[in-house]
């Protein structure tokens, strides 16, 4: 992934380490890296294989790659970004963008040959739609340059989308199973229905039409079947020519039957008053011989309509009871066949093993969206529910940033045997860059290189796993992750809070400075024209030299200024709110007209541009963007209100409202009025 332009330098490194230091190996080389790619096609045999590998690991090492990483060039993650912001943006990703590949790498520690043993699998999955439903197909973004990158590596498109391995996420297979429920429980109340007359009234003439043509057509199939005449069945094929609606008798365990194909539901049920009428008509002497049950057969959860003869009401009872488990029972090998990769993540979440990945917030937070639900929307709450499932997660990034002496680590002082199918190989030098698959094994290896140095001793609890979560010298780098793809903020998935990132180059350190979010204001639909130095040149002349600290330009559209106190924000929200309202000569020649452009200019504090990032629009311009948000329209004259910490979907009121505030019911300083907006700005 273009994200990770570590891992080019470091494997080729380590690569040409390895390759000189197995030189003289007595295993066998090989002409490319031992990688076991994984489609459909051997997905079951593959999932048996890692399932003894990772019970067996001391660590699982995993690697993604996606359609993209932003939706939008302002969706970038910025110093500006406070924590709650970066986490909306990665949320953002996840949920636009599919993942194409996954990699997973168990290693185990072999003490007699002192070396870990490796097996990189590389997963192709894609959301193909396994189980008909009434909802829309999967949707996913493709950002252009991530395929372009995946491409330059000969990433294999076409495997992905017609040999991708599909998946369930555990929100989405307890809606299937929810379904699944309902639907037994209208077998259940099948034969109730069956004996409801009066659930179907005839509408029209159409109607007593085709009721009297369906009666007349069972009562000649079932006059066929009881005197056993063999051109019954071919006449009720062949009743239908022409027409969608097919009237075919077939057999249904070991029981004759109609299908009913073509038909609309007021049709069908008009086809189960028949039946009723049928069961009403016959003699006490035979009516059991002419009983009717309606059953739907479930394929993929959807039912076929069949009409089946029965001769006793405890046959149709026994039908209904079989047909009832052997849908439930089709229904819930078909959802466990849907569930697909999501078998591997189960794997790795009911093992407790060491989850091992670089720079992996996104990657995590993927592999919480598709695989068990909905991202929550705080950070907090993500870290909370992800601890549940995957309690152990270190971040090689974190590690290689903790410590000069780890940054220049070159020379490998771990041996690792790659081991696909009982082959063992230690030559991996022509391996398959930004595979996946790869991509996890390099992961891993950069971690047992990083833990040598800091002190881990591999033998120490061997031949039993070696439990590293839990090893004291890499207690304080577990579960810390950067939050973003982008910057030094850490989260703590123990707490869900923001941590002091350890960093050991000074310059790193000095670069990012202390922000202070409450005197940040956002700024957007400012003449395009200006540049950041002179937004902050025109802030100065009327708060002061010093009362801009710096002006960070999201793009072309909108700008962040951070100013010096927190009363400068009030103060420039309010006086910005006085000029617009003004059309006097003073207004005009005022310092700022030339940032405001006469009421053009759009402005809030800094929780207008959370709101922003919490939404899920995403067009080219954080402007356009922003005015979609907060509903500013063209001649429509808006108030902005954005309270510190509150959401804005609690307090905004629609562009179809009253939108204005009076002074009595919130503060002037809150308050940022759009007038006349631009047909263009819209």
């Amino acid at each position: 992934m273009s994200k990770k332009q570590w891992l080019p330098r470091l494997s080729r490194a380590l690569s040409r380490a390895y390759s000189s230091s197995s030189a003289s190996s007595s295993s066998p080389s090989s002409t490319s890296f031992p990688l076991k790619h994984v489609t459909k096609s051997n997905f079951e045999s593959a999932l048996a294989e890692l399932r003894a590998h990772v019970r067996a690991a001391d660590f699982v090492a995993i690697d993604l790659e996606m359609t993209g990483v932003i939706s939008a060039p302002w969706r970038e993650s910025f110093e500006f970004d406070r924590f709650d912001v970066r986490y909306l943006k990665v949320k953002d990703s996840v949920e636009k963008f599919a993942v194409v590949q996954f990699g997973v790498c168990p290693f185990r520690w072999d003490s007699q040959r002192q070396s870990f043993i490796a097996h990189p699998h590389n997963f192709f999955v894609f959301p193909r739609e396994e189980l008909l439903s009434s909802g829309p197909s999967p949707e996913f973004l493709c950002q252009t340059s991530s395929l372009d990158f995946l491409a330059k590596y000969q990433f294999d498109f076409n495997t992905c989308i017609r040999e991708g391995i599909s998946y369930l996420s555990r929100g989405e297979e307890d809606e299937a199973l929810r379904r699944l429920t309902l639907h037994c429980k209208r077998l259940s109340d099948l034969s109730k229905e069956s004996e409801d007359g009066e659930g179907t009234t005839l509408l029209n003439i159409t109607d007593v039409l085709f009721s009297k043509r369906m009666k007349d057509k069972l009562s000649e199939w079932r006059s066929g079947l009881l005197h056993s005449t063999r051109n019954a069945t071919s006449q009720c094929h062949d009743m239908s020519k022409g027409s969608k609606q097919q009237f075919q008798t077939v057999f249904f365990k070991m029981r004759p039957a109609v299908s009913l194909n073509g038909f609309t539901s007021h049709q069908l049920n008009l086809i189960r008053m028949v039946c009723f009428c049928f069961m009403l008509e016959g003699s006490p002497r035979n009516i059991s011989k002419i009983l009717y049950s309606f059953v739907p057969v479930v394929k993929t959860l959807v039912q076929e309509q069949l009409v089946v003869y029965t001769d006793t009401e405890s046959d149709k009872a026994l039908l209904l009871t079989e047909v009832k488990n052997e849908s439930h029972r089709d229904a819930e090998k078909k959802i466990k066949a849907a569930i697909g990769f999501r078998h591997v993540i189960d794997l790795l979440s009911s093992e407790k093993k060491l989850i091992v990945g670089h720079n992996c917030f996104l990657d995590i937070a993927h592999v919480y969206s598709k695989f068990l639900g909905p991202l929550p929307c705080t950070a907090e709450e993500f870290a909370s529910s992800l601890n549940k499932h995957f309690p152990y997660i270190v971040d090689t990034k974190i590690l290689l940033n903790s410590s000069d002496d780890l940054t220049r680590v070159v020379a490998p002082s771990v041996k690792v045997e790659v081991e696909m199918d009982d082959t063992r190989s230690t030559d991996w030098n022509s391996g398959a860059k930004h595979e996946a698959g790869f991509d996890a094994f390099m992961t891993g290896c950069i971690f047992a290189q990083a833990c040598h140095h800091l002190g881990v001793n591999f033998n120490q609890h061997s031949p039993s796993p070696l439990n590293l979560a839990l090893n004291e010298n890499l207690q304080k780098h577990i579960n810390r992750l950067y939050l973003s793809w982008f910057n030094w903020n850490i989260i703590d998935l123990i707490t869900g809070k923001q941590v002091d990132a350890v960093v050991s180059n000074s310059s790193l350190s000095k670069r990012f400075s202390k922000i202070v979010f409450e005197n940040v204001v956002l700024i957007w639909r400012f003449p395009s024209k200006l540049k950041a130095r002179e937004i902050k040149e025109c802030l100065c002349k009327v708060f002061g030299p010093t009362s801009v600290a710096s002006v960070f330009r999201v793009d072309e559209s909108a700008v962040l200024v951070h100013f010096s106190k927190p009363e400068f924000v009030s103060d420039f929200l309010l006086l910005k709110e006085t000029l617009d309202g003004s059309n006097d000569v003073i207004s005009a020649v005022h310092p700022l007209s030339g940032i405001l452009e006469r009421g053009k200019t759009c402005a809030a504090n800094y929780e207008a541009y959370k709101e922003i990032c919490r939404s899920p629009v995403s067009m080219a311009l954080l402007a356009d963007s922003a005015d979609d948000v907060f509903g500013l329209g063209r001649r429509r004259k808006t108030a902005v209100l954005v309270g510190e910490g509150e959401s804005w979907n609690e307090g905004r009121t629609s562009v179809g409202e009253e939108v204005y505030k009076s002074s009595s019911s919130c503060s002037s300083r809150d308050v940022v009025e759009v007038e006349e907006m631009r047909a263009t700005h819209m």
